[in-house]
């Protein structure tokens, strides 16, 4: 799948679901859930079977308060699971990672995008190329999340802007090509319930920069303290949120439960294009 990744979403604006895999021990939703080969496979099939478009994958839990790994670990994690679904199933395979090195081992394991988190801005792996430049070398998709420090703003969605935009200027300048990168407004970080919500709200602002919007609210707390949930009661939450991203032009939606929210997005989609 390498090159022009991202205009693949863009095309007729249809909305896409990324079903995820984690193969981790201590993920905040679904921990320990998957993280023996027999298992993923057979989630993944589930997934395909349910919709989804793309799976994601990831070897690092990174809820809040988590335990960073070593990419060796990471790697160990990951690549024999991305390795086995390309071997049995026809789908694009994103890679859940910040760490440069564990992107490029991911990649040639067969990953087709690296969803990073940290924005490409995370500099503390010694290896030789960054994140970008793993991106532009392997011709692979990059996904772009909005993260930072601290939820400290001047102003919340022109900040965020700003943040996106410097995350883009180093995608170009390691060689990343336009069309394979996709934005995601990185909704759970650096964020308070209240400016999640803001940003929420504000969704149009962030897909005017002209890139596909990928929406990953799945079972977070913004829903669940809004609502005042428990993580396994978040599913219509999440749906409605999934919802309101298509109709403020998000195109890729990273989710747990792949059957609830593909029925709702392609129900939403048939809304917003009938009559025309």
């Amino acid at each position: 799948m390498a090159g022009n990744i991202a205009d693949s979403f863009r095309n007729d604006g249809k909305p896409a679901v990324m079903g995820i895999l984690n193969v981790t021990p201590d993920s905040f939703s679904d921990g320990g859930k998957y993280n023996k080969l027999d298992a993923a496979l057979k989630h993944v099939q589930e997934m395909i079977n349910d919709g989804a478009d793309i799976i994601d994958v990831g070897g690092e839990s990174t809820r809040p308060g988590f335990t960073f790994i070593e990419p060796v670990e990471e790697m160990s994690r990951v690549c024999p699971v991305i390795e086995k679904i390309k071997e049995n199933f026809d789908i694009p395979i994103s890679l859940d990672t910040y760490k440069p090195s564990v992107a490029w081992a991911g990649v040639e394991a067969g990953a087709d995008m690296i969803n990073d988190i940290w924005g490409l801005k995370w500099h503390k792996d010694d290896f030789k190329y960054s994140m970008a430049e793993v991106a532009a070398v392997k011709e692979a998709g990059v996904i772009i999340m909005h993260n930072r420090e601290t939820a400290e703003y001047e102003e919340l969605i022109r900040d965020c802007i700003k943040d996106l935009e410097h995350s883009i200027a180093l995608a170009e300048a390691g060689g990343v090509a336009a069309e394979n990168i996709i934005l995601d407004p990185g909704i759970g970080f650096a964020k308070d319930t209240e400016q999640n919500l803001i940003v929420m709200n504000n969704l149009e602002k962030i897909c005017a920069l002209g890139y596909p919007v990928l929406l990953g609210t799945s079972r977070k707390s913004m829903i669940g303290n809004t609502l005042n949930l428990p993580k396994d009661e978040r599913e219509e939450g999440t749906i409605a949120t999934s919802v309101m991203g298509l109709m403020k032009g998000c195109r890729i939606f990273r989710v747990h439960d792949v059957k609830k929210n593909r029925r709702a997005l392609d129900m939403t989609y048939a809304i917003m294009n009938s009559g025309k």
